[in-house]
């Protein structure tokens, strides 16, 4: 048996074989790049199938040997730049930008003639949401795929993607696609052979012939999508058996203890990277594996698989990076990114998921302390990683506030949770938010809740009325997200429409297709018209994009926001300011956020920075008494040493 850590003698001779008419330097650089990473492939595999990992092992060699033959020149050189800056995507200049291409570009040649809008607000990093062929509408917002190498005929082709791709490097934007990985749409080919009879891909599937192990399941697995597609199993007439279908019926779970699945993917993700993608977002990851007894996520065979997908991805194409889309909680998150054997080799980029609920749950509050204790329980992630920081996104907020975490600042986790879902769909008294409840769980009681975050942070009922301070306030909470959301540290996305402070789409409902999911209330179409015409200054659109533009080149600068750099969350002296410390060795920062509508202030021996001091957002000396920081409502500052601006502005 060959050892983990060495590349099996036939693997070698058929590799080379492979690469021999390869340019010297290519050939070199993609022989070292296959011995660095095979005992991450085939350590991964082994921890999966056992012995059968060393055939699964030597194939997946072979197909990322052959995926790197096929890869365009261009993106070799990508590669090679790459390995001589592998933190790229830890860099503070990283600024993300998500988007449906249909509603950002119409199509993918649209998204391309408007990049240069997105280099001008800084962004380095784009995320299209489901662009890959999807079956006919209900789909999931595009995430039940057909079929993986094609796009959506209305957006384009693969050639329109791959050109895409380019026009985006030349702006210094890279390319970032989602990849489902738990389920297919029923009408994936592999699907449709399995409901044709073809017994090697109804091993593609959970599928069982009654219901005695889906029952057995059933009774420690959630309800995804508790409202429209109760349970995790659907019968279907083909296959004469139930299948595992954890979103929708029409949406069927893979089976990763077969090897061919993970073949499969692994000339997926090869084939995407060579179209020029260089960020694949790994959705419903926590999903993959099931296990009798648990609720079917969060598996220690997720983080071995992921790292073996992950080290094809580095031989063939190591531009390429992984982000975890794993909605869970802090002790199931870190391992996505890799702990103990894993260390660093699984995904590269993980949501934030906590950090998003927690500011929301302030700024509703006015009260940092449950945050302060909840962000505190994360456990340190590997170095060669970053957290993806966001205030919005594309789907609705849950919100995940620990029973624990609340009982440590005398709250009740239940009544904290029920008096977020009222404040913002606007039951609460007073509530300005305008958010809209998504899947009540009457078991439960759950209520998420979608909107815009200009609509959540209370400017639509503010223009609703005319009322000038009421939009003041609004505004100044959505810079405070965002800025929060820069300043945390990793890679900061903004939510298409988030800079121009958009509100909730009015006309969400009239497509029959997802007038049932309301959720399409925060993904309106961009708005070019305003964007041509001209930001009115003053203007609650005009004062966003300017406040971020700003915010995003000061973060540019600073060493401090490199995501290897941990937050650390600070004692909550004031409990309605949230503050942290950025502690780079020479140029530490330390951010302070007021979380209500009036003027707060930090001691300032509480601010674990020598001085004299200044708001690096400002360029000035921070407003002070002689003994305290003063915060004006809904106020930023981003502390550092005095000669951390003197050394900026030279």
């Amino acid at each position: 048996m060959t050892a983990v850590g060495e590349v099996p003698e036939p693997v070698c001779a058929e590799v080379e074989s492979l690469v021999a008419a390869e340019p010297a330097p290519d050939r070199t650089v993609f022989l070292e790049r296959l011995y660095r990473h095979w005992p991450h492939l085939l350590g991964g595999l082994r921890s999966v199938y056992g012995d059968a990992a060393h055939d699964t092992a030597a194939t997946a060699a072979l197909s990322a040997t052959r995926a790197f033959l096929a890869r365009p020149a261009d993106l070799r050189l990508l590669d090679l730049r790459r390995h001589v800056q592998p933190d790229w995507f830890q860099s503070p200049r990283m600024l993300g930008y998500a988007a449906y291409a249909e509603r950002f570009g119409g199509t993918l040649r649209g998204v391309g003639e408007h990049a240069s809008y997105l280099a001008e607000l800084g962004v380095t990093y784009l995320h299209l949401l489901p662009l890959l062929e999807p079956r006919p509408r209900p789909n999931d917002g595009g995430y039940a795929v057909q079929d993986f190498r094609s796009v959506r005929a209305d957006l384009g082709t693969m050639t329109d993607l791959a050109d895409l791709a380019r026009e985006l490097r030349s702006y210094g934007v890279s390319l970032t696609l989602d990849l489902v990985l738990n389920h297919v749409a029923r009408e994936h080919e592999w699907a449709v052979r399995a409901r044709a009879g073809e017994d090697r891909y109804r091993r593609y599937f959970h599928v069982y012939p009654d219901r005695t192990l889906p029952d057995a399941y059933e009774q420690t697995l959630p309800e995804v999508f508790p409202t429209f597609a109760p349970g995790n199993f659907s019968w279907d007439d083909d296959l004469a058996g139930w299948v595992w279908t954890t979103f929708n019926t029409w949406q069927w779970d893979l089976d990763w203890a077969n090897p061919d699945v993970f073949m499969e993917f692994a000339d997926v993700v090869c084939f995407l990277a060579n179209q020029g993608v260089e960020c694949l977002r790994l959705d419903a990851i926590a999903f993959l594996w099931k296990r009798l007894g648990t609720s079917s996520q969060n598996q220690p065979e997720v983080h071995a698989l992921t790292q073996a997908l992950r080290a094809v991805a580095h031989i063939a194409a190591p531009a390429l990076v992984f982000k975890a889309e794993a909605i869970v909680g802090p002790g199931d998150l870190v391992p996505y990114l890799g702990v103990g054997e894993h260390a660093g080799l699984v995904s590269d980029l993980a949501y934030h998921n906590s950090f998003m609920v927690q500011l929301w749950s302030s700024l509703a509050a006015r009260d940092a302390r449950l945050a302060t204790v909840a962000l505190r329980r994360f456990p340190a992630k590997p170095t060669s990683t970053s957290w993806a920081t966001y205030v919005r996104c594309h789907d609705d907020i849950g919100w995940a506030i620990d029973d624990a975490d609340a009982a440590a600042v005398g709250w009740d986790g239940f009544g904290h949770r029920t008096f977020l879902s009222d404040y913002y769909s606007g039951a609460f008294p007073g509530s300005p938010a305008r958010g809209l409840v998504f899947q009540y769980n009457p078991q439960t009681f759950d209520r998420r809740i979608s909107g815009s975050a200009a609509s959540l942070a209370g400017l639509e009922a503010a223009l609703a009325t005319g009322d000038a301070k009421a939009v003041d306030l609004a505004v100044r909470r959505l810079v405070l997200l965002h800025t929060a959301m820069l300043g945390f540290g990793g890679l900061p996305l903004v939510w298409m429409g988030d800079e121009l402070a958009l509100c909730n789409d009015a006309d969400w409902a009239a497509d029959p297709e997802h007038s049932d999911d309301n959720r399409w209330v925060q993904r309106p179409r961009m708005p070019w018209g305003l964007v041509d015409a001209g930001l009115v200054e003053g203007s609650p659109a005009h004062r966003v994009w300017t406040a971020l533009r700003h915010r995003v080149s000061v973060r540019a600068g600073l060493s401090a926001m490199h995501g290897a750099i941990e937050s650390v969350l600070l004692d909550p002296v004031n409990p309605s300011v949230l503050a942290w410390l950025r502690p780079h060795p020479s140029t530490p920062v330390v951010a302070l956020h007021n979380m209500s509508e009036h003027y707060q202030s930090w001691p300032q021996w509480a601010v674990p920075v020598e001085g004299p001091l200044v708001d690096v957002l400002s360029g000035d000396a921070p407003r002070s008494t002689e003994v305290d920081v003063v915060l004006s409502p809904y106020e930023v500052v981003w502390l550092a040493p005095a000669s951390t601006a003197a050394s900026r502005s030279s």
